[in-house]
């Protein structure tokens, strides 16, 4: 009676009665993202929560890589469709890598040191992938900070350009400007010179001036003369400084507007869309100067390393369950009847060849002991024919010359034929 009641109450208890079907019908796609052997899980179900959560954690990998490049590629290319569109190829190539990586790890079989072994080249592969897709995610957790360094960047690059357009053309501004002081000063003088002898022979004329004597005298006439003469002589070289006081005017005038227009598009280029690159050296201006922007980076950097190297660890420190020891079952079993059958199948093919050989071998020594027998009549017949004094090819023949011609007939050689 109590027997009867533990085994219904042991039935009561069974994987079926906590319906075991509906569960595995959901997590099958996160085993598959865990690349388990489902058939064989499914047999386990102690086992499929630990492969569900390894699958979800494979999820999360590639979900933070398909953002990440997704922003870092719509910051380059400035359209977000394809942007996203790579960001997702980029995410899958990051999540069959990772998935690999899992797979090829087993727990049974396989001692703790050589699990950390192998782990180490996998876990340095994922470190390599996280640095690569922290960084676009921090670009965008700061980046209200990083658009007000990159206009403090691109004010101070500005200046800097400024001072580098203005270096350039300084020497020549410089030399145009001074020469045009130079021939202002002298035409000035020429000028101040006529307006004096002008002034004086008008003071003189209306007796303001000189003699203090109003009317034209021969005085005035004199001070006339002598303004007319010193403009008759110097108006030519007020002309020539004219012209040259314009063409350094000119000279002055094309340098300044080609270093406006030089300013102008180093601005226009400046001002374009920030680039990955721009924003990258923000963050780092940033990071060096600020210590709260350096921990945060830091931090967040640390966050997507643990995140994208959590499937291995997660795999080394789970422990051995009874589906890694079914599956390291199927497997070695599947080796020793694959390597029995190469084992058999090399057998009978060296056994086929060892009687071909053995064929080959038995006809070579019927056919050789037949030719050697046709040989030896041929041979008797010779000598019979010979001793019986008969002519041999017409000629008789010592035996030396019989010898001869038997080892070259037959190709004996000597040790034969003696």
């Amino acid at each position: 009676m109590n027997a009867a009641i533990n085994n219904q109450h042991t039935e009561s208890l069974s994987y079926e009665s906590f319906g075991r079907s509906e569960s595995n019908t959901h997590s099958h796609f996160f085993w598959w993202c865990a690349g388990v052997h489902q058939n064989l899980l499914k047999e386990y179900p102690s086992e499929h929560s630990k492969y569900a959560g390894l699958g979800g954690v494979l999820i999360g990998t590639f979900v933070l890589a398909s953002i990440s490049a997704g922003y870092a590629l719509e910051t380059v290319f400035g359209n977000w469709i394809w942007a996203w569109m790579f960001g997702i190829i980029w995410g899958l190539i990051i999540f069959n890598f990772d998935r690999f990586m899992v797979t090829s790890m087993r727990k049974y079989g396989v001692s703790t040191r050589k699990q950390v072994m192998m782990a180490i080249p996998r876990v340095i592969l994922a470190l390599l992938i996280s640095f690569t897709i922290a960084r676009p995610l921090e670009l965008k957790i700061f980046e209200k900070e990083i658009n007000v360094k990159i206009s403090e960047n691109r004010h101070h690059q500005q200046m800097f350009n400024d001072s580098l357009v203005n270096l350039e053309t300084s020497r020549t501004l410089l030399d145009a400007q001074a020469a045009k002081k130079l021939m202002t000063h002298e035409r000035s003088s020429i000028e101040d010179s006529l307006a004096a002898l002008q002034r004086a022979y008008l003071q003189e004329a209306d007796g303001t001036g000189g003699s203090m004597l109003r009317g034209i005298k021969d005085l005035t006439m004199l001070k006339k003369e002598a303004y007319q003469d010193y403009l008759e002589h110097y108006t030519p070289e007020m002309q020539r400084l004219t012209l040259q006081i314009r063409s350094k005017d000119s000279t002055i005038n094309q340098i300044t507007a080609g270093n406006e227009t030089k300013k102008v598009q180093f601005t226009q280029i400046n001002n374009e869309t920030k680039g990955f690159l721009e924003k990258n050296k923000a963050l780092a201006d940033l990071s060096s100067q600020e210590i709260s922007v350096f921990w945060a980076i830091l931090f967040i950097s640390l966050l997507i390393i643990m995140i994208e190297t959590a499937p291995i660890l997660s795999k080394l420190i789970m422990t051995v369950g009874p589906y890694d020891v079914a599956l390291a079952k199927e497997e070695l079993l599947q080796m020793a009847t694959s390597e029995n059958q190469m084992r058999h199948e090399k057998s009978l093919l060296d056994d086929k060849l060892d009687g071909i050989y053995q064929k080959k071998r038995e006809i070579s020594d019927d056919l050789l002991t037949k030719v050697s027998a046709i040989q030896q009549r041929q041979i008797d017949n010779q000598l019979q024919r010979w001793e019986r004094g008969e002519r041999y090819h017409n000629n008789s023949v010592a035996m030396d010359d019989l010898l001869k011609n038997i080892r070259n007939q037959f190709n004996f050689r000597e040790e034969s034929i003696l």
